[in-house]
């Protein structure tokens, strides 16, 4: 019993793998901590669905990442830092786990991109949800707002990413239509934020069709390293999380399945359980 109550892990959740690619970063820079990934993969995707259905998803596998001992969770998916985060933070957190602690993936790039641009003019890539939701637009307008902002949704992406096509020329018509369309708004853009998780899997893609100028931000660098200064700044919840570098993979839908696809995203094999909501 000793052993549960010790065991605090840090929680990462995604509608689905994309966070993978944020969790591989955060054990590369901090390997000491416990982690447990959650992937709500049987009702991926969430880029395309209302506000309210991603906040009670969201919240509802939260609240079992904090039920399996988790103090901190960090939302490692831009659809629901973007549509549930806001919310759990000021009004579910204050009810449901008032010493506990939820953080988005959002913030911490939108902290940062004025530094990587010249022409003050930046792009965002992302799934249909992200854009239409403006978080983007309203965090990067807090930390610097004389830079213009331009985005554009690829709603094929993930699936193709997904399904492991991303490797293929169907794939690379997609890929150029929409960083073609996003460079046509703004051609002055040099700087863009790949505002999915799981963008970094086709960057190389990315960067064929762009200017050798324009510099790419992958959210897995940036959100490892703010999550480490966000626990140096706040060394009561560093104390609570264990340290026992464990990497547990849960998953809503079949083990296998989640295994098998995991693995292009986290770099290397996962052997994950399945958890009924």
């Amino acid at each position: 019993m000793d052993n549960i109550k010790s065991y605090k892990p840090i929680g990462v959740f995604d509608s689905g793998f994309g966070g993978l690619t944020v969790l591989k970063e955060i054990v590369k820079q901090m390997p000491q901590y416990d982690y447990l990934y959650l992937g709500d993969n049987a009702r991926a995707p969430y880029g395309s669905r209302s506000f309210e259905t991603v906040y009670e998803y969201t919240l509802e596998c939260v609240t079992h990442l904090f039920d399996m001992g988790c103090e901190l969770v960090i939302l490692a998916c831009n659809t629901a830092s973007a549509k549930a985060l806001r919310t759990i933070q000021q009004k579910d957190l204050p009810r449901i786990a008032p010493n506990k602690r939820v953080l988005g993936v959002i913030r911490p790039t939108t902290e940062i991109i004025g530094n990587y641009t010249k022409t003050g003019s930046v792009g965002v890539l992302g799934t249909s949800g992200t854009v239409s939701s403006g978080s983007y637009l309203v965090e990067i307008e807090k930390f610097f707002p004389n830079l213009k902002v331009y985005q554009e949704a690829c709603p094929m992406w993930v699936p193709l990413i997904e399904n492991n096509e991303y490797q293929n020329e169907g794939a690379d018509f997609f890929i150029k239509k929409h960083v073609t369309q996003l460079m046509q708004q703004q051609p002055n853009i040099d700087a863009i934020i790949l505002g999915c998780t799981h963008y970094p899997l086709i960057i190389d893609k990315i960067k064929q069709y762009l200017p050798q100028n324009v510099q790419l931000l992958s959210q897995g660098p940036i959100v490892a390293s703010g999550l480490c200064e966000y626990l140096k700044r706040h060394p009561e919840m560093e104390a609570k999380c264990s340290k026992s570098q464990t990497v547990s993979f849960y998953t809503t839908d079949l083990p296998e399945t989640f295994d098998k696809a995991a693995s292009l995203f986290y770099g290397e094999a996962v052997k994950s359980k399945h958890l009924a909501l």
